[in-house]
Order: C-alpha cells, then sequence, then structure tokens
C-alpha cells in the first residue's frame, strides 16, 4: 500500500506542479476538482480519493542558517478509501528522507501534532488522531510542517487551508 500511495502523490504532484496550464489539467484524467490551494483526485480501480496540496512557503536550514537544497515533491493530502479509510488518512511527504527516528510536527494555529515517519513518508500514529489532525485542519488557515532531514537539514513547510474543507469533504463523498 505505502508503494502504491506514493505512486499516486507523485502523479498529484506532477499535476498540481503544471496546474498553470490548462492543458496540463486537460490531461490528467483523475482530478476531479479543484478548491482553491487544494486539489481533489479520484481513482476507480481501486476505488480512492484524496485531497492534496502543495506548500506555499518553504524555509530549509542548517546550523541556523538559510540553505538551499534540493528536495523532490512536497505534498500534504488527506487519503480516503471506502470500508477501509473512509475517515480519511493525513500523508505528508517533505520531498526528502526523514532523519531516522525523528517525527515531523505537525503545528495549525497554535495546537500539534506529531506526525510518526518512514523513508520519505510521515502519518499520523492512529486513525483517532487523524480525524483530530482533519478536524483542525479545517478550522485552520494554515499548516506548519517541521521536520529533519537524514542529512540533518530543517525543513518548515507552510501549507494554505484554504478550500482543505470543501476539498476533503468532497473526497469523502466521492469514496463513500
Amino acid at each position: 500500500m505505502v508503494l502504491q500511495f506514493a505512486q499516486k502523490l507523485a502523479f498529484a504532484a506532477l499535476v498540481l506542479g503544471a496546474a498553470s496550464t490548462a492543458q496540463a489539467q486537460q490531461t490528467s484524467s483523475n482530478q476531479v476538482a479543484t478548491k482553491t490551494a487544494w486539489a481533489v483526485f479520484e481513482d476507480a480501480n481501486p476505488k480512492e480519493c484524496w485531497a492534496v496540496s502543495a506548500p506555499k512557503e518553504t524555509v530549509n536550514t542548517k546550523d541556523g542558517r538559510v540553505v538551499s537544497v534540493k528536495r523532490s515533491d512536497i505534498l500534504l493530502m488527506a487519503f480516503y478509501r471506502p470500508g477501509k479509510l473512509s475517515g480519511g488518512q493525513l500523508a505528508f511527504t517533505g520531498g526528502y528522507s526523514f532523519a531516522g527516528g525523528s517525527t515531523v510536527n505537525l503545528n495549525i494555529g497554535g495546537t500539534s501534532f506529531e506526525l510518526f515517519t518512514e523513508g520519505e513518508w510521515a502519518w499520523a500514529a492512529s486513525t483517532a488522531e487523524d480525524a483530530k489532525i482533519i478536524t483542525a485542519l479545517k478550522r485552520g488557515a494554515s499548516a506548519v510542517m517541521t521536520a529533519r532531514s537524514a542529512r540533518g537539514t530543517k525543513t518548515q513547510d507552510t501549507f494554505s487551508l484554504s478550500g482543505f474543507t470543501a476539498a476533503v469533504e468532497d473526497a469523502e463523498k466521492r469514496c463513500k
């Protein structure tokens, strides 16, 4: 499931990265909606739906100094699958391998959540935690993800939550 999940995110990143052109939007067969800063995708086999966004701001630091680093796609998403992930699962990819044993801090309007990491991915520890985070994201204006790479770079990615509620409700409805 992790590989399939990663492939879906990579495709979503490709579409989001090219979303500024109408031609790119027309070539995507599974993007079904755009809700301000968020895109909604739906796949039929297996049935899966997700809302995804790229950060509006990224800051990378090492030893207290801002540094330029090469990262692949940076995405925050809520993922739904009928019967299995109907309540939604939050996932984050930072575009690099996270430091072993590290966590990602998610801050939404002063409320913090810790996500566990595996490779380039981070998730909540339980479906109950996913539900709490998704509720907080619906109420927030922005989400700040702070993490540490395997090379020791501290990253801070800020996501707009404009359109998040509409996007996740659309994704969830499509996958009921």
